[in-house]
């Protein structure tokens, strides 16, 4: 492209996005450039007059600079894909057991201005190239040591209003005082207040959730998936040690509470600097304004939009053969029965009690014996009336325990559309005991 005194900024950066960090180190003026909520906002207006008015350079001067540096770009791309894999090496050496203390002076030496997309490129590559993500996940503390210095461009500035990360942004902001709370209440040893404030840390589960279903598909659509596998095991286990430190708190075990508790408030924190550092502007830097703006403005109603013959859901999309296979595949036995007290399906997989086509499009109240017909009537009535929602039963049959429930089917404006029938053999579920953790499956 022609770079000349009118050239927008964003113009500039979006076809060599190295210049924003060369922008940064060229004048203290442009530092903020790092950001990418202001490369994405002030940079869309801004022209190269007004970036070198700002950093009282002349345009001609600057422009030279810049074309300089573009000229150059093919060896600095060289020196920085040399530079990332002498990084790469180091973590290796960190992950065979060599102590961080002697790996640090180097990495530091290395690392220089370092992205956070790099830093999230360089656990994708290494994944790619065999590494356990879950070892990733070990030394993750670690890694973030031997990044911090260069992590240290993080962003100051809130998102602005409606940007979809501003809540999370918030959030941690709410889980910050959250942490220092709970260290405050762990230093006086008081149950109650430790109590308040483990309550108050349960919003890490629901901020963790939304990360994991909200933010981490972005980057996996465009190929980023071992930060988000990292960072997800992390959050695992901050959950396993807030369910530990409340069970240690239920026993009045303040021994072992404390070191759980430094432990938890540790990594919470560490999971914001990690977020903050390296999330947050790994997802700037990826998505481009057009997706950000799709994602603040697409409401969660209209978020799943139907493609060919995909059946649009209220939390996604189905082809009528995946609806299907899903249903047929469930471990209960199911029957709809619509407002009209008809018969509209029945699921093929586990059946309990027989049913066959002929019973499509017949009145329910056809479907059993009279002995029964007056309760099944009256839970019809009951559920059309509004007066109750579900009816639940449980028999034996040939030495097995079935759980039968009726569950009331209302739209959302509450109107009446019919009745979904479950059966599950539930003799295994009431005999199950302890735990059979998902790790354990083999």
């Amino acid at each position: 492209m022609e770079i000349k005194p009118e050239t927008k900024l964003f113009d500039l950066l979006g076809e060599y996005p190295f210049l924003a960090e060369f922008l940064a180190n060229y004048n203290p003026e442009y530092r903020k450039l790092r950001n990418p909520v202001i490369r994405n906002t002030m940079g869309r207006i801004a022209t190269l007059e007004k970036v070198a008015e700002m950093g009282r350079v002349p345009v001609e001067r600057l422009i030279a600079d810049i074309s300089e540096a573009i000229r150059r770009a093919p060896e600095a791309s060289e020196e920085r894909a040399k530079r990332k894999e002498a990084l790469k090496e180091l973590i290796r050496q960190l992950h065979e057991g060599r102590p961080v203390e002697e790996i640090r002076p180097r990495f530091a030496e290395i690392a220089g201005d370092i992205s956070p997309a790099e830093i999230g490129a360089i656990e994708q590559e290494l994944v790619r190239e065999g590494l356990d993500p879950q070892e990733i996940t070990k030394l993750c503390n670690l890694h973030v040591q031997l990044f911090q210095e260069a992590m240290e461009k993080r962003m100051e500035e809130q998102f602005p209003e409606g940007h979809p990360l501003r809540a999370f942004q918030e959030e941690n902001r709410r889980i910050a005082g959250a942490i220092s709370d709970f260290r405050a209440a762990i230093a006086e040893r008081d149950p109650e207040r430790i109590s308040r404030a483990l309550d108050s840390l349960s919003l890490l589960d629901q901020h963790y959730i939304r990360k994991e279903n909200a933010l981490f598909p972005l980057l996996e659509r465009h190929g980023i998936t071992a930060p988000p596998q990292v960072m997800w095991a992390v959050h695992d286990q901050i959950r396993a040690m807030l369910k530990q430190a409340r069970e240690l708190l239920d026993k009045n075990d303040m021994n072992s509470l404390v070191p759980v508790a430094e432990r938890l408030a540790s990594e919470a924190e560490g999971m914001i600097n990690k977020e903050e550092n390296i999330l947050f502007p790994m997802l700037m830097e990826t998505l481009s304004p057009e997706e950000w703006v799709e994602v603040a403005s697409k409401p969660a109603e209209d978020a799943y939009m139907p493609r060919g013959n995909l059946l649009s859901l209220q939390t996604g999309q189905l082809s009528p053969e995946q609806v299907n296979l899903i249903l047929r595949n469930l471990p209960v036995d199911i029957t709809f029965v619509d407002e009209n007290d008809e018969v509209r399906y029945y699921s093929e997989g586990e059946r309990i009690f027989p049913r066959f086509p002929e019973v499509i499009g017949r009145k329910v109240q056809n479907c059993h014996p009279p002995k029964s017909l007056h309760v099944v009537q009256r839970i019809l009535d009951e559920f059309r009336a509004g007066a109750k929602s579900v009816a639940e039963f449980w028999i034996n049959k040939q030495g097995r325990l079935i759980h039968i429930r009726y569950f009331a089917v209302r739209d959302d404006a509450g109107r009446y559309r019919g009745t979904l029938e479950v059966s599950q053999d539930i003799t295994d579920i009431k005999n199950l005991e302890g735990e059979k953790r998902l790790l354990d499956w083999e």
